[in-house]
């Protein structure tokens, strides 16, 4: 199995700069390599330009070049080309799919922040003892950079990737591992239930809260966003250093609720895999779930809309993004894997409608939104414990359905 690490680095100030460098040196390759299918596509004969062709230039644009591009590690130029020629199959993925997609855009220094390096030992070397305490990555152009290594490093290095995340810098490494020794069975099972006034319920009866990360910064994010909306757009060239700490200060507190997010998730996972072996969870399409509204226009008033909810469903939108979901359910399924543990994804359709004792199905059954009353049997619970019981029992069909 593969394994990811992400541990700071320390540069000098001198690396920090080289670091800096690389990356705008590999955002204008970027950048280059887009404008060349741009061009070749506008031509009269509609030329397509692929992966394969800009890779068999790269070394006459290094020799061109020596100063900026030669610099680099040959393999880290290839992973930014095949970076592009990935961003360009999805695009026509969707487009043949009958979507809208936006085409690729160009990207600025704030929005290139990652360079990859397909394979250690080339262009890079993660150098680490297990038990020496200053462990050092080596970086072509760069030189050999301390990193804070909190814990070892299980397997061999696959891939090392160089992020910067605000002022700082992390290194990031896949490691292919063997498969851990799963966690002794607990004979265990539950259903989960997503929601927003609480994070969680299971079939138990238990219950996790909303720590509401995004809601509580919502004031301070306000006010800095507020502060950096009062310097003028100018050329990056003449920002001042009164505006860079504005941008600084955003891009910190959006860096925190996003760290919280990410804690709350890796602790209510870990909980859920540690007390059960098997967990069904709703097939939930977040993305669908926080679309924005269909404008409806008055057919009497050309020029004018009717009320669609748009105001109310904004509000809805930002609960689901700051519960974080989606992170949540991918971190659980990752360590779910390395358990050994079980967990399958169910319909959501009528969980939260379908009385658990007879089966009735109606919305009358669920009045508000916390309290379940069934129509035809009286039976009465939590809203979203009656839903973890449904998608548990969902999962336990679906899993004998299919065994392993």
């Amino acid at each position: 199995m593969i394994r990811a690490y992400k541990f700071i680095l320390r540069p000098t100030a001198r690396q920090g700069q080289a670091l800096g460098e690389m990356l705008r040196d590999h955002c204008s390759l970027y950048n280059g390599a887009l404008q060349e299918r741009r061009d070749a596509y506008r031509h009269v004969s509609k030329t397509t330009v692929r992966y394969g062709d800009q890779s068999g230039q790269l070394k006459d644009i290094r020799a061109i070049d020596p100063q900026s591009q030669g610099r680099w590690s040959f393999s880290s130029q290839q992973a930014t080309l095949r970076r592009l020629d990935k961003a360009m199959q999805a695009f026509f993925r969707r487009v043949k799919a009958g979507k809208t997609p936006g085409y690729p855009r160009f990207r600025g220094m704030n929005w290139f922040d990652t360079v990859e390096f397909p394979k250690d030992g080339d262009g890079c070397r993660w150098n680490a003892t297990p038990h020496d305490p200053v462990t050092r990555v080596r970086f072509q152009g760069i030189g050999h950079v301390r990193v804070n290594r909190h814990r070892t490093v299980v397997g061999r290095v696959k891939t090392v990737s160089v992020k910067r995340e605000g002022r700082k810098w992390f290194v990031v490494l896949t490691a292919e591992q063997d498969q851990p020794e799963p966690l002794p069975a607990t004979g265990s099972v539950a259903g989960i239930d997503l929601g927003i006034a609480n994070f969680l319920a299971d079939s138990n009866g238990g219950f996790v809260p909303n720590p509401h990360h995004g809601r509580r910064a919502s004031e301070k994010l306000a006010a800095a966003q507020q502060a950096l909306s009062r310097f003028p757009r100018h050329k990056a060239k003449d920002r001042s250093a009164n505006h860079q700490r504005a941008v600084q200060k955003v891009a910190q507190l959006h860096g925190k609720v996003r760290r919280q997010r990410l804690d709350h998730a890796h602790k209510t996972a870990v909980g859920l895999v540690r007390a059960h072996d098997f967990i069904a969870h709703e097939d939930l399409k977040i993305r669908n779930m926080s679309k924005t509204p269909v404008p409806k226009p008055d057919p009497g008033l050309p020029g004018t809309f009717l009320p669609n909810g748009a105001a109310a469903k904004a509000g809805l939108n930002k609960s689901i993004n700051d519960a974080g979901w989606g992170v949540f359910l991918t971190i659980l399924h990752a360590k779910a894997e390395s358990a050994g543990r079980e967990v399958i994804a169910v319909d959501p359709r009528n969980t939260s409608r379908e009385c658990p004792e007879c089966r009735h199905t109606a919305k009358e059954n669920r009045p508000t939104q916390e309290k379940f009353h069934c129509v035809s049997c009286g039976h009465t619970a939590h809203a979203d414990t009656v839903g973890a019981l449904n998608v548990l029992r969902a999962g336990l069909v679906r899993r004998d359905a299919n065994p392993a």
